[in-house]
């Protein structure tokens, strides 16, 4: 193996510190600006994706990054729609913030709810979470199901969760849900951050939720996260 072919680092915290400069690098090249209270979330999901189209598409209603991360310093719970977003989620930062994480999808309840109801797990998992946590941060990475029952939710009560994530990725009301979750939260002053279009994924709806945790616990440089070996 030639010495140019060899890894140019090889440390957790040093390849992240390394990705987020050239992404910094990347996004004043492309004459990119992003708002300081978005900036810190903006770059992680581009560390999670490789993707710099989501300097663009990630919208976020006045405030929601700071309504997210003062939600978790408090001790909140993270929702998730998968368990896949779920496993994404930085526990040892939910730990030292006293939080937690859930994802119903799996609860042998939901799924007889959603037989029941004749509709989705999806669905019955957020009607089940916005009930046993209504102040939560909902990260919705998957189902667009999942941002319509919790935009029903919000319009037929007072529900009000302290933020909403929409990032379901797909080709099938991924849109038209994104855009009826900014519209709605808008008008009800409900925090919510959405990859608007038809990106998004559980890693996008993980990455947005530990910028958040970081800034709440103060982790922001790996080495707080002990990423040095």
């Amino acid at each position: 193996m030639s010495g140019n072919s060899a890894p140019r680092h090889t440390l957790p915290g040093d390849i992240e510190r390394t990705s987020l400069a050239i992404i910094a690098e990347e996004l004043a090249a492309r004459g990119l600006t992003l708002p300081p209270e978005n900036g810190a979330v903006v770059r992680r999901v581009i560390h999670a994706t490789a993707d710099f189209d989501y300097a663009a598409n990630l919208r976020f209603t006045p405030g929601a990054a700071a309504a997210g991360a003062r939600a978790l310093a408090g001790g909140g719970t993270i929702v998730t729609d998968t368990n896949m977003a779920l496993a994404g989620v930085s526990k040892p930062a939910l730990a030292a913030l006293g939080g937690q994480a859930v994802c119903y999808m799996a609860d042998p309840a939901v799924a007889a709810a959603a037989k029941a109801g004749g509709t989705t797990r999806a669905v019955a998992a957020m009607r089940r979470a916005a009930a046993a946590h209504p102040r939560a941060v909902f990260a919705v990475g998957n189902a667009p199901t999942a941002l319509f029952a919790l935009c029903d939710a919000m319009e037929a009560g007072a529900f009000r969760p302290a933020l909403i994530i929409g990032a379901p990725v797909g080709f099938v009301n991924v849109v038209e849900s994104k855009e009826r979750l900014f519209a709605l939260c808008e008008k009800l002053g409900v925090p919510a951050i959405a990859a608007m279009g038809r990106k998004g994924g559980s890693s996008v709806a993980a990455a947005v939720c530990n910028a958040l945790l970081y800034a709440a616990a103060g982790l922001q440089d790996p080495a707080a996260r002990g990423w040095e070996g």
